[in-house]
């Protein structure tokens, strides 16, 4: 049986203490508390929609509105089921087997193809990296994985690549505060909900 090595909440969860090298596959999940705020947020910020579309007469149906808030949920979650696996062969990023290859196509790339890992700035002002193969093909570098420290510290002992001033898009406190705000309106949604059928505007 081959054995996985899965990092998740910034920890190591395996049968041993260190990893022997790269035996064995080592899986990087994205960061648990990521994955809250956004479909915490998601919720927070579709949840009133149905009810608002009911009391103010609106053309859309709330039962649209409900089937479409329940599809977009699960290409959310579809997308958050993002792994990245580093093996003795190369780095190759998937997702969960239920997700179809049209919604999200994961890719893969031997280390002896990588030539570099390019940076690039984002529209809002943030850095992301890409890495570049021997066929000058781009690659993006997940930036939002739990242990993300530990997989570009094996991208370097892989590549050669310097990879000092990698760091993750955002820094976790960053997403307490989201998160803070997200519980936020959550509480004002409830309070708004409440409202609306205790005076009788929802059946």
């Amino acid at each position: 049986m081959q054995e996985y090595h899965v990092i998740e909440a910034g920890f190591l969860f395996c049968a041993q203490t260190h990893l022997p090298g790269m035996e064995s596959p080592v899986i990087f999940r994205l960061s648990p508390l990521i994955r809250i705020v956004l479909l915490s947020l998601y919720v927070a910020l579709t949840l009133p929609l149905p009810f608002l579309a009911e009391v103010t007469n609106a053309p859309v149906s709330p039962v649209m509105l409900w089937l479409g808030i329940s599809v977009g949920l699960i290409i959310l979650y579809a997308v958050l089921t993002e792994r990245v696996i580093l093996d003795a062969q190369g780095i190759k990023v998937a997702y969960a087997a239920w997700v179809p290859r049209l919604l999200r196509n994961g890719w893969s790339l031997p280390w002896s193809q990588i030539k570099q890992l390019k940076p690039r700035t984002t529209g809002q002002g943030g850095l992301v990296y890409y890495f570049l193969s021997n066929e000058e093909k781009a690659y993006l570098l997940p930036m939002r994985v739990a242990g993300f420290a530990r997989m570009v510290k094996i991208v370097e002992e892989k590549t050669g690549i310097d990879t000092t001033d990698v760091y993750p898009l955002a820094q976790p406190w960053m997403y307490f505060i989201l998160l803070g705000f997200t519980l936020l309106l959550l509480l004002v949604d409830a309070w708004t909900i409440m409202t609306a059928i205790s005076s009788g505007q929802l059946a």
